[in-house]
């Protein structure tokens, strides 16, 4: 046999005169019913040829895969680019430490499509899944009704969780106090900039909103586009009217630094001119300058949330329940007193 082919579990059994069944069965450590004398000649050959076992085919013989599937959404808004995105890589670094520390494998697959996490599920035999980026309730009800492989939901949107868990946080009052903190700096005019105001952005705004009627503070938003280059040309277009705000709140960290660069390119100070906060608090906040204020979620916390409920979901020790999260506005350099007068 050359070197650069693969031993097979058959050419085992051939040379030593046993089934590839018996084989099998050594390589997966099912050897109650085998002697000690025949599992060590295949042990002992399986060294000698070098066999390299099937990861995918020893985690599918068990009942129990170990494999947790992380399946993201790869939204247009992320321009084929999604797992560069800082909640994003934050959210699957820590998944990834803590299913390791569980005794996990944890695997990824990128899709906007329900059907493709129905095939992914079956094809690894997974032991549970985490989706982030799926809000839409009509994804989980197909979901619900296609597989039994119970499953944990980042900023999910459900009225009846059933076997998922909804791992959120307090968009709500993440807006709130991003618009207290504007409040307490003086500023009067104030702006809120998203892609959409549905799910955890239209509660964040919602947030936001009320901490300005409070304080008796103008409140308004603006939609942007989902396309980078598009979103460039709409703040060009909307610059006057940018420039009338004091204060804004961007939904993502992302969105933040982007028009903070923006604005800083075409002459207006951070924050002597406007001030802006971010949200999700991700290592970029802390990297750029000025350093950005942002809603701090634990990304930790929650992935130590979701592996812990994906354990009793299996074990059928757990409903599907919603868990939020608290958040914390970190202040930085990027918010500071509005000691101007109104534009």
């Amino acid at each position: 046999m050359a070197e650069n082919e693969r031993v097979r579990i058959a050419d085992i059994a051939e040379e030593l005169g046993v089934s590839t069944a018996t084989v099998s069965n050594v390589i997966h450590g099912k050897t109650k019913k085998i002697s000690d004398e025949t599992v060590k000649r295949v042990q002992l050959l399986l060294e000698e040829r070098k066999y390299i076992p099937s990861m995918a085919g020893i985690l599918l013989a068990q009942n129990n895969s170990r494999i947790i599937g992380v399946i993201i959404n790869d939204h247009e808004k992320y321009e084929g680019r999604v797992l560069e995105d800082p909640f994003i890589s934050s959210a699957v670094n820590y998944l990834s430490y803590e299913t390791d520390k569980n005794g996990y494998f944890l695997m990824i697959k990128i899709t906007t499509e329900t059907s493709d996490i129905i095939r992914f599920a079956s094809m690894w035999n997974v032991s549970g899944m985490v989706l982030i980026g799926f809000c839409c309730d009509q994804d989980y009800d197909k979901l619900r009704s296609s597989i039994r492989i119970p499953f944990v939901v980042y900023d999910g949107f459900f009225d009846k969780p059933n076997r998922i868990s909804n791992i959120t946080i307090d968009n709500f009052d993440g807006g709130y106090q991003v618009g207290k903190h504007f409040a307490e700096l003086g500023h009067k005019k104030l702006l809120c900039i998203s892609d959409n105001f549905t799910c955890m952005d239209l509660e964040r705004w919602n947030g936001f909103k009320k901490a300005a009627k409070e304080h008796a503070l103008s409140a308004d938003y603006l939609q942007i586009p989902l396309n980078s280059e598009e979103r460039i040309q709409f703040y060009e277009e909307k610059m006057n009217e940018i420039k009338m705000y004091s204060a804004v709140f961007a939904v993502s960290d992302f969105y933040a630094v982007e028009l903070m660069q923006f604005l800083m390119e075409n002459g207006i100070k951070i924050p002597g001119d406007i001030s802006i906060s971010g949200f999700d608090d991700t290592p970029i906040c802390r990297q750029i300058v000025p350093s950005l204020t942002s809603v701090h979620q634990n990304c930790k916390s929650r992935a130590k949330t979701a592996v812990s409920v994906l354990k009793e979901l299996q074990k059928h020790e757990k409903e599907g329940s919603i868990i939020r999260l608290p958040v914390e506005l970190i202040t930085r350099n990027s918010t500071a007193k509005y000691t101007k007068q109104l534009h």
